[in-house]
């Protein structure tokens, strides 16, 4: 029988399980902790298939607790079980993501049947998803199980069979690319070719004559006749990258073509008809674009027919461990050496780091590691660089407008409590008291500063923050 491997977050305050519910848990494989500060390490360092929280942790609300877990691993399930939890909060706390909410109604053989429901369908899941990437060879190129991913794949699946022209949005690094070739792959358009060009790296000139082809004669140095990307891509798939740098009078023949299907070469007079998708990429907000006169208004429309938004690294923070396996797998691979191991604790600081750079810099720290772990096994977090990658955003601070309490002197803790206190209060008025947007804007975990926030009681105005 396999092992049933439960995470357990006890409230020390929780009435003690009677002996009728451990034996009831008896075959389980039981870890437990007593608040999220000890949760956090020990869920990064185990594998386990449920989660079950006691009554409600001290350090942290119930729906609080459940973004905590869903961060670590999204596809994780969680059981709640407080006999006194209301209607309106087993409501809520469904409806965000918790597999189920047991109460005072509730005998320890139903909680059992719960939890092995629980873990028999997290199985399932991920038995679907390994055949899923079998039968499905595009999902390779989209490392991930967080939310923010399975709404890209979802999304992917939906729109791989059809003509219709994508627009992806993204920070850079995030990996639009990869999610271009993903949807180029997931269609009937997969055996056909997949072009791609980067709007950008040329100038107007040269850009047109790439994209359109040219005849022999059409300019100085055309001395044969070329095909461009367009007739490349012929019954594939054609990829625009930083589509918002190019130039205004090559949109609107780019537009023509979107609209047509047809394309002149430079030079000739003929029309020659393509039968491509087009799937465009940009790193900027072309609506602000549009705004400022840099980019055409109806080619916007005209690409942005299904918009396909690539989550930055820090909303998925799930996957940080996911995609450090798979680039240590894919970078020993190349090297041709035995695939390395990273330790938990190297997990653990990686997954705290800002990423500005997205999956590309995450990427790079990995592929620096293998090579300065030398001929180890393990890769540790020195071998990642990591205290140079750490981007942390400080809220400005004006000294005159803290009011320190008046007193001739005041000892250390003191100052530095009255200190954090009122960097976490200007946070929170900068962002309307959204806790999220504040512990981004400290460069701080959402749970830390909502520990933070708790440390200070009641007394504090920052407890009406949401």
């Amino acid at each position: 029988m396999s092992s049933k491997k439960l995470f357990q977050i006890s409230n020390p305050c929780f009435p003690a399980v009677d002996d009728e519910c451990r034996q009831a848990l008896l075959d389980f494989d039981i870890t437990t902790v007593a608040n999220l500060a000890e949760a956090s390490g020990a869920l990064l360092k185990g594998d386990f298939d449920c989660v079950l929280i006691l009554g409600e942790p001290p350090d942290a609300s119930a729906l609080d607790t459940l973004e905590f877990v869903h961060n670590v691993d999204a596809a994780l399930p969680v059981v709640f079980w407080n006999p006194e939890m209301c209607a309106a909060e087993t409501v809520r706390l469904v409806r965000a993501g918790a597999y189920h909410c047991l109460g005072y109604r509730d005998t320890p053989e139903n909680l059992r049947d719960c939890l092995e429901n629980a873990m028999e369908e997290r199985r399932g899941r991920k038995q679907a998803l390994q055949q899923s990437t079998a039968s499905e060879p595009w999902r390779s190129f989209l490392v991930g199980e967080s939310r923010a991913m399975q709404t890209v794949v979802e999304t992917i699946r939906l729109i791989g069979g059809r003509r219709c022209t994508v627009l992806i949005g993204g920070e850079t690094g995030t990996g639009k690319e990869m999610a271009a070739r993903a949807l180029h792959l997931s269609g009937p358009r997969a055996n056909q070719p997949m072009v791609a060009i980067n709007c950008s790296a040329l100038p107007e000139n040269l850009l047109e004559a790439e994209l359109f082809g040219h005849v022999r004669g059409a300019f100085t140095g055309a001395v044969q006749t070329r095909v461009g990307r367009f007739e490349q891509a012929h019954k594939g798939t054609l990829f625009l990258d930083e589509i918002g740098d190019m130039p205004l009078e090559l949109q609107s023949k780019l537009l023509r073509v979107l609209q047509d299907r047809e394309i002149q070469r430079l030079g000739s007079s003929e029309t020659i008809k393509v039968d491509v998708r087009v799937i465009a990429a940009t790193n900027v907000s072309l609506l602000e674009r549009v705004r400022q006169g840099r980019f055409r208004e109806d080619l916007y429309y005209r690409l942005n027919v299904v918009p396909l938004e690539m989550p930055p690294l820090r909303k998925r923070e799930s996957d940080i461990a996911l995609l450090v396996d798979h680039f240590v797998k894919k970078i020993c691979q190349l090297e041709c050496i035995p695939v390395k191991k990273v330790t938990p604790e190297a997990i653990q600081r990686l997954r705290a780091c800002a990423w500005p750079g997205n999956v590309r810099q995450l990427e790079n720290a990995v592929e620096m590691a293998v090579a300065m772990s030398g001929e180890r096994e393990s890769l540790y977090p020195g071998d990642f660089g990591l205290a140079p990658a750490v981007s942390i955003q400080v809220v400005p601070f004006e000294p005159a407008a803290i009011p320190f309490p008046a007193a001739d002197i005041m000892d250390f803790e003191t100052a530095v409590s009255h200190f954090e206190r009122n960097m976490l209060e200007q946070a929170l008025q900068k962002t309307a008291g959204n806790k999220t947007a504040a512990a981004e804007l400290l460069g701080l975990k959402r749970t830390t500063l909502i520990m933070k926030l708790r440390n200070f009681g009641d007394a504090a105005p920052l407890c009406a923050a949401r």
